[in-house]
């Protein structure tokens, strides 16, 4: 895959860098058009991007920001010099006469304060050219140019990026991870492995007793470099309300303190990913892991619904959150931004699959982020799913009965982790990001090898003999996440291994806990989930199915020994 593809048809053109100019009346008075904008000095600036062109169509990404005085609602226009015609849009109410066409905010955007900014999308028709706007006006008030000179080069990648940041590159190994391994019988078998720093609480940026901060991870990094180049995967995890539907990985921050998570989290982490002495190594990020999705499969009238989720479905703060750090981290010529996109077994069916890829486009346009701030996305962060399941596919029947019908995979448009991360990535492109993207697939603990992997198909006395006796996923459900018996060390760590992925990566540590078994107190915010209770017999999520989950865990992040062992020894590829 090549991102020259995505440069091609993304044209990035910054069309209003300039102060906008007051209308004149005819006496030569200087008036602002808007009561808005009455006693307010007007600039703004504009850019305007093509995300995606078809040749009959495409997908526009328009952010604004008010450099003048703050204004209460706004109203945007341009004209189009072609016969393009805005068939949707989302983030703004749009409608179009002719060639001129208005974006107007919507509820939770028209507040713009000073240095403030709104993102919008929109998908248009046209036949023959696509060109570019030229004029804007905020409010009413025409807006200058950038002051001439020649518009970017189209093809130029922005900053130092790569197409993929994996290839021809070392991935750093975190010394605080590799020296718990080694620790452990047979762990230097992999203690030599990268795997993702998690910054899972605003105090693990300056450190935590046991593991370095995130500075001295990347003074560390520089030293493993070298003369060549060097992956750092760093984990952002910490959203305002955190996992609404799962406690072991409740965050420290409340449902509405989305200020905090701005500026006591993702501002200091920019601050220092931004650092010069920084610059030559590649910055991975995991953004926001199990967050997105749960606006799609657990509000609402869902059974599987719960009230944190409905809470974080109304207030914004999921979408705000994830867009403010994509907008900050992907301003950074150095830094990748993948965003968790789930795995097959949470949004793999078809009422969950497109929805998904559209929350992940509105948090991609939201507080002043753009989908080229989405490098790609990972899939399976920190779960089990089985990367492939070579013993029978989603075309197989048994007796005239699909495999999509038998109790295991349950109508999923999908029956293994590259399956899906391919085509979902095709639905993310469908709905407006870069065709360039890439996938990332966690296969830290998806091996499911050991004396129990089935060498064959299973018996094909009807669907569910053929499915259970053939899958390496051995999980009872596979809604069942937390510390599960029987995993094993997935595929290992390496760039470009199939197509449309950029690596297989171990972002959860192995031997790191899912959740503890029981109630343990903790000052880091995470709660006691039944899931990770060996006894607990399930609910809506997991088919009501037991748990699946190790005994005598500790609390999500800390060292679980007997997990480790575990998934050496039934580790697929073999140590």
């Amino acid at each position: 895959m090549s991102r020259m593809v995505r440069k091609t048809l993304t044209r990035p053109r910054t069309a209003l860098l300039a102060a906008c100019a007051l209308i004149a009346t005819a006496a030569g008075t200087a008036v602002a058009a808007d009561a808005d904008l009455q006693a307010a000095a007007p600039g703004c600036e504009v850019d305007y991007q093509v995300q995606g062109d078809w040749g009959s169509g495409f997908t526009g990404a328009v952010t604004v920001t008010n450099t003048g005085d703050p204004v209460t609602s706004w109203d945007l226009k341009w004209s189009f010099s072609g016969n393009q015609q805005v068939s949707n849009g989302w983030n703004a109410e749009l409608s179009q006469s002719g060639t001129d066409v208005t974006a107007s905010n919507v509820s939770y955007n028209g507040a713009l304060g000073t240095g403030a900014s709104a993102s919008f999308g929109f998908n248009a028709n046209y036949s023959g050219g696509n060109a570019l706007p030229d004029t804007f006006t905020l409010n009413g008030v025409v807006c200058g140019d950038d002051g001439g000179g020649d518009p970017p080069d189209p093809t130029d990648p922005p900053g130092d990026k790569v197409d993929n940041p994996y290839a021809g590159a070392k991935v750093y190994v975190n010394p605080d991870w590799q020296a718990k391994a080694a620790a452990e019988p047979g762990g230097t078998a992999i203690s030599n492995q990268p795997t993702g720093v998690w910054m899972d609480r605003i105090a693990a940026i300056e450190g935590t007793p046991g593991a370095r901060g995130l500075r001295a991870h990347l003074d560390t990094a520089l030293g493993q470099k070298g003369d060549g180049e060097l992956v750092v995967q760093v984990v952002i995890y910490n959203l305002p309300g955190r996992d609404c539907a799962a406690l072991a990985s409740n965050g420290e921050l409340g449902p509405e303190e989305l200020g905090r998570y701005k500026n006591e989290y993702i501002d200091p982490i920019a601050e220092i990913l931004d650092d010069e002495k920084y610059a030559d190594l590649r910055i991975v990020t995991t953004v926001e892991i199990d967050s997105l999705p749960n606006l799609v499969t657990n509000t609402g009238s869902r059974p599987t619904a719960t009230p944190e989720c409905d809470v974080m479905l109304a207030n914004g703060n999921y979408v705000k959150g994830v867009g403010y750090a994509l907008g900050k981290l992907g301003a950074i010529d150095n830094v990748y931004n993948y965003v968790d996109a789930g795995h097959h077994g949470w949004i793999g069916w078809e009422d969950n699959f497109a929805a998904s890829a559209t929350v992940f486009y509105e948090a991609a346009n939201a507080e002043g982020a753009k989908p080229s701030d989405v490098h790609g996305f990972i899939t399976n962060t920190a779960n089990y799913s089985a990367l492939k399941e070579e013993n029978f596919s989603i075309t197989d029947s048994v007796g005239g009965t699909s495999v999509r019908e038998s109790s295991w995979v349950d109508w999923n448009k999908s029956v293994d982790e590259l399956s899906f991360a391919q085509s979902f990535r095709q639905q993310l492109v469908s709905t407006g990001f870069d065709s360039g993207i890439g996938m990332l697939i966690d296969t830290s603990r998806n091996g499911w090898g050991g004396t129990e992997r089935p060498t064959g198909p299973g018996a094909m006395t009807n669907v569910d003999t053929y499915v259970d006796g053939g899958r390496y996923d051995r999980r009872i459900h596979v809604g069942n996440w937390c510390n599960q018996s029987g995993a094993g060390l997935g595929e290992r760590p390496q760039a470009a291994p199939e197509s449309g992925i950029d690596a297989y990566v171990w972002m959860k540590p192995p031997g790191e806990s899912d959740g503890s078994s029981k109630e343990i107190p903790n000052n880091e915010g995470k709660g006691f989930d039944r899931m990770c209770d060996p006894t607990y017999e399930g609910n809506p999520r997991n088919g009501h199915s037991m748990s699946g989950a190790l005994p005598d865990a500790p609390v999500s992040g800390h060292w679980f020994s007997a997990q480790f062992q575990e998934l050496l020894r039934n580790a697929h590829p073999a140590l």
